[in-house]
């Protein structure tokens, strides 16, 4: 099969869907990869790096796109990328579609296969390709909202884990898997006073044992919640629905009874955020203020860390990529029904239901979309 790599084009997107490990594997099994010149610079992986592993270095985005029948990117693909996908193509990356109505229509139009990373499950109901970049946002999380409670950024002006003398900040996590861990695990570790919010009793056990009792693991009741937000002085949003918008478990109301210049963030963001008040961002311009709330909702965190985040996510990518590659999509999906999890849009027919749910569209079971995928 003929794999694609075209250079990220989102604003602040340094990583890159395939390392020189990558292009080696697929080689070896007998492929023909075309990457883009300059997709890895971002990450510090240079063009020679690619083609010594044997992929052939092309000059622009359509090249790619004509040569290929498989493309693998990292996030969503923006319209000019959209424009370029046939119903022959099979794109494989990060969509987001729940809350973008427009490149679902877009998608949808473009007749491609489209499979995404954030929504293929392994046998135990979990994201592996999700989890590594969660991992990393959770981390960042901290790192960024603890850089925004400086004054000359916004912030209240406190050194998130005090000094002796002075009293470490609160930090508010809701939601506890991946990326609530991590980010709780930074806090602690920057000496903050941290809480730990989850519906789930049996995942608040487990951050107990996980986080060796460093921090309160809390219900995350609306009340509970409430009566904590005068106290805290960051939070992060990291509230998950497979596949489906985020729902708000913050509202513009309870910013009124805030510390001034409080700082959430929200990594939730690329399924529509968990604050009401949340928007996009970007790392060149990261933050806003509502209601005297500093608010930090870059939609691409990971990206901020290229060289870290391609490797952590190409370590899990990378098994499924060769599977699509051997086997093309058809007989790879239908041999996996976690990976057929990850089919969002095929035939022009949305396939995940919780994006057809959120966005009012019609529903077409995969195994029907595929069954009039052009072979």
């Amino acid at each position: 099969m003929k794999v694609g790599v075209p250079t990220e084009i989102k604003t602040d997107e340094y990583r890159v869907a395939l390392t020189p490990a990558g292009v080696r594997e697929l080689s070896d099994h007998g492929h023909e990869i075309f990457v883009q010149s300059g997709a890895g610079l971002g990450s510090a992986i240079g063009d020679d790096q690619y083609a010594e592993q044997g992929a052939t270095i092309v000059p622009d985005a359509d090249t790619v796109f004509g040569e290929s029948e498989l493309i693998v990117k990292v996030k969503e693909p923006q319209p000019v990328e959209v424009a370029r996908l046939e119903p022959r193509h099979t794109l494989f990356t990060y969509l987001h579609l729940a809350p973008d109505p427009e490149l679902t229509r877009m998608l949808l139009d473009s007749g491609a296969t489209c499979i995404a990373y954030e929504t293929v499950e392994d046998r135990d109901g979990r994201l592996p390709l999700l989890a590594p970049m969660s991992e990393v946002a959770g981390k960042i999380a901290t790192q960024a909202g603890a850089f925004m409670l400086e004054k000359p950024l916004g912030g209240r002006g406190m050194l998130l884990g005090g000094v002796p003398g002075v009293a470490a900040g609160k930090v508010m996590v809701i939601g506890g898997g991946v990326v609530g861990q991590n980010a709780a695990e930074i806090a602690i570790g920057m000496g903050a006073e941290t809480y730990v919010y989850d519906k789930s009793i049996d995942r608040l056990r487990e951050l107990e044992v996980l986080l060796n009792g460093r921090c309160s693991t809390c219900f995350a009741s609306t009340l509970e919640i409430e009566q904590r937000l005068p106290e805290i002085d960051l939070v992060v949003g990291a509230v998950l629905v497979h596949g489906a918008k985020a729902p708000h478990v913050v509202t513009r109301e309870q910013l009124k009874i805030m510390k001034r210049n409080a700082v959430m963030v929200d990594v939730s963001i690329d399924q529509g955020g968990c604050f009401e008040t949340s928007r996009p961002t970007t790392h060149s311009d990261p933050t806003y203020e509502v209601d005297g709330i500093i608010h930090y909702c870059v939609a691409n965190m990971p990206g901020a860390v290229p060289i870290t985040s391609t490797y952590a996510l190409t370590n899990a990518t990378m098994p499924y990529v060769v599977k699509l590659a051997d086997r093309g999509a058809l007989r790879a999906l239908a041999d996996d029904p976690g990976f057929m999890r990850g089919l969002n849009v095929a035939a022009g027919r949305l396939t995940y239901e919780p994006v057809a749910r959120d966005q009012g569209l019609d529903y077409t079971p995969p195994q029907e979309a595929l069954a009039v995928v052009p072979a």
